[in-house]
């Protein structure tokens, strides 16, 4: 309720200097956005680990302990990570370099009987298929693709310190974070005009995301990414570590997943004359993608944070391509606040709207 003794003016001139510390606010705190957004959803993973902690010791060493927990299971593996990846890409584009691939891919098509037949075929309808511009096509993505992965990885190896400092703020953060996180939430639906089941509702939501992106899409991708690069391993597949680390990354794509790094290497195994090889990546693709996706994921993720497949798609596509790799989780979370907003709007909203609307026409 408006209190009576202050203008109108005084409202709005309130209003207008809050909203400026709040953009202030905003802006002085931006450089962090990526680091204070991974902390809220690492904080909603392990807070029930932390709830267990608090009721044996004091909130202090709880968070203390928890954080200790988050540097094992998340910094330590990432270190590793970002070593070998950068060695297996600096090996795989030298590797690139050295086997000719063009030349191999030249000699290839032009000792298949079956892609002869396809060159005859299409020079019926008066369309040439050139082995050279093909393979050499081919070469250059290769390679193009190969540059690309290695100074990624050379870029994360050399910002180590870097990283190892962002991620020491992080873990400070969470800290902060898992001590105060009721009186935050509470501090926020304070500030908020919103009504507190809209605010609940709001909460719960990114609560579910944040579960489904660690939880569903981060583990799920590890076990795939893991059990992939053992694959390659066992293969003999060169850099198995850098093809499963991209294979984790794909793992968050739904639709085509895994499947666009294991159909393509089944194939290149076929038209090698390997068939048992080929079939046996198919089997473990299918295996791992029907037990992980369809089997372990909705167990880990609920049913609170489903989301149309093509739509966590899109939104996953669309997140890289404007934010990069971060997309990943910022994607999610942008439609899931969308679609939250609709859902209140439809609920509490729009028929307040049309019925204004309405008096308005009449007037």
């Amino acid at each position: 309720m408006k209190p009576k003794h202050l203008s109108p003016f005084t409202i709005a001139y309130f209003l207008l200097l809050f909203a400026v510390t709040i953009l202030l606010m905003g802006r002085l705190l931006w450089p962090f956005s990526a680091i204070l957004i991974i902390s809220f959803l690492l904080v909603n993973l392990f807070r029930p680990i932390y709830n267990f902690i608090n009721r044996y010791t004091s909130r202090h060493f709880a968070s203390f302990l928890t954080c200790s927990l988050i540097v094992i299971l998340v910094f330590v593996p990432l270190i590793f990570f970002a070593s070998s990846l950068s060695t297996e890409a600096a090996t795989y584009l030298q590797h690139l370099k050295d086997i000719h691939l063009s030349v191999k891919i030249k000699d290839f098509i032009q000792k298949n009987t079956l892609i002869a037949g396809f060159q005859e075929r299409l020079s019926a309808f008066g369309i040439t298929f050139s082995p050279d511009s093909f393979s050499q096509e081919f070469n250059n993505y290769a390679h193009m693709l190969g540059v690309m992965v290695y100074n990624t990885a050379r870029a994360w190896a050399t910002n180590i310190l870097s990283f190892v400092i962002d991620f020491a703020l992080m873990v400070l953060t969470i800290f902060f974070l898992l001590v105060d996180y009721d009186r935050l939430l509470d501090f926020v639906q304070l500030l908020s005009p919103l009504p507190n089941e809209q605010e609940r509702q709001l909460i719960t939501k990114f609560q579910d995301i944040s579960k489904a992106i660690i939880l569903g899409n981060g583990i799920c991708g590890l076990i795939q990414g893991v059990t992939g690069g053992l694959l390659f391993a066992y293969l003999g597949i060169n850099a198995p570590i850098l093809w499963g680390g991209i294979m984790a990354v794909m793992a968050f794509l739904p639709i085509v997943g895994i499947g666009i790094i294991l159909i393509p290497t089944a194939l290149i195994f076929f038209f090698d004359g390997q068939l048992a090889t080929a079939v046996v990546i198919i089997i473990f693709y299918l295996t791992l993608s029907i037990s992980v996706d369809t089997l372990l994921k909705p167990k880990l993720v609920g049913r609170g944070a489903k989301m149309n497949t093509f739509l966590v798609f899109l939104a996953i596509l669309g997140g890289i391509n404007v934010f990069g790799v971060l997309g990943i989780i910022y994607g999610p979370l942008i439609v899931t606040a969308f679609l939250t907003m609709a859902e209140i709007y439809l609920k509490n909203y729009a028929g307040y709207i049309k019925a204004i609307e309405g008096g308005a026409q009449k007037l």
